[in-house]
C-alpha cells in the first residue's frame, strides 16, 4: 500500500467545481516553478547529448535495418496524451509491419507484428530513443509517466477515478512505475491501478533528486536486461521477478 503526502492536487481526482480544480492547477504550477525550469534545462542539455554523442551513429544502422527486415517506414509515429491532456506526435523505432491495428492494439508478447530487429529492439528499450527529440523539443521529459494511445488514456480512466493526475506533467522516456516493474502491455485492472498508484505518487512528489534516481535505476536496469538478453536468460525473467528484483530501490 502506497502512502502519500496530502497535496492540493488531490483535489483534482475528485473534481467539486471547475473554480477548485483551477485553484489547485495554480497552485501546483506555482509551488513546483523553479523544479519545472531546472527539469526543462536538464532535458535539453541530456537529450542533445544523446542525439549527437549517440543517435547520430545509430539512426542510420538502425534504419538500415529496419528497412532490410520489412517494409515499412523506419519511424513509427503516433499520436500520444502530453501534458494537460494534449496531444502530440510520439517519435519509436518501427518494432512492427505496417497495420491497421496500430493505433488501438497495444503489442502483446509473443505478438505476430513485431518483426525480428522489432523484437531486438523493444526486449532492449532502444526503440525508444528517437523519443529523445521528443524531449528535446519540449513534448516529453526523460522522467515522467509514459505517454499513452488516446485510446488507452480513456479507457483507463473509466476505470481507474483520477486517473488523468498523471497529466499534469509531461510524459516521460522513463517514469516511477517503469524502475517499479511495469513495463509492456497492460494485461488487466490490476496492472492498470498499480501504474496509476506510481504515477499519481510520482505527480505528488516530483523533484529534482527523484527524477535523478529514476534515470539511475533505469540505466541501471537496462543496462543489466541487456547482458541478459545475450546471455540467453530474457524468455524466464517476468514481471513479477523483474518487480522484486527493484523492490524497495526508490524508498
Amino acid at each position: 500500500m502506497i502512502k502519500t503526502p496530502i497535496s492540493k492536487v488531490q483535489s483534482l481526482e475528485t473534481k467539486p467545481d471547475a473554480a477548485s480544480e483551477t485553484i489547485a492547477l495554480r497552485s501546483f504550477i506555482a509551488e513546483k516553478f523553479s523544479y519545472f525550469f531546472l527539469k526543462r534545462a536538464f532535458d535539453i542539455i541530456v537529450s542533445l547529448l544523446v542525439i549527437v554523442l549517440f543517435l547520430s551513429w545509430f539512426l542510420p544502422l538502425a534504419a538500415l535495418l529496419i528497412k532490410l527486415d520489412s517494409s515499412g517506414p523506419v519511424f513509427f509515429i503516433q499520436r500520444r496524451v502530453g501534458r494537460w491532456g494534449r496531444s502530440f506526435r510520439c517519435f519509436k523505432f518501427r518494432t512492427m509491419i505496417v497495420n491497421e491495428d496500430a493505433n488501438v492494439k497495444q503489442a502483446s508478447e509473443n505478438d505476430a507484428r513485431i518483426t525480428r530487429v522489432g523484437k531486438f529492439l523493444r526486449k532492449t528499450n532502444l526503440d525508444e530513443f528517437p523519443q529523445f527529440f521528443n524531449v528535446f523539443l519540449g513534448h516529453m521529459s526523460l522522467v515522467g509517466p509514459r505517454p499513452h494511445m488516446h485510446a488507452d488514456c480513456n479507457k483507463f480512466s473509466e476505470h481507474v477515478s483520477g486517473y488523468k493526475i498523471r497529466n499534469l506533467v509531461k510524459p516521460g522516456i522513463t517514469g516511477l512505475a517503469q524502475v517499479k516493474g511495469f513495463r509492456g502491455p497492460t494485461k488487466d485492472f490490476e496492472s492498470i491501478f498499480h501504474r496509476y498508484q506510481f504515477d499519481s505518487f510520482y505527480v505528488r512528489n516530483a523533484n529534482f533528486w527523484l527524477d535523478l534516481r529514476i534515470i539511475r535505476k533505469t540505466a541501471a536496469q537496462t543496462i543489466g536486461h541487456i547482458l541478459r538478453i545475450f546471455r540467453g536468460k530474457t524468455d524466464s525473467i517476468s514481471v513479477r521477478e523483474w518487480t522484486t528484483s527493484v523492490n524497495g530501490s526508490l524508498n
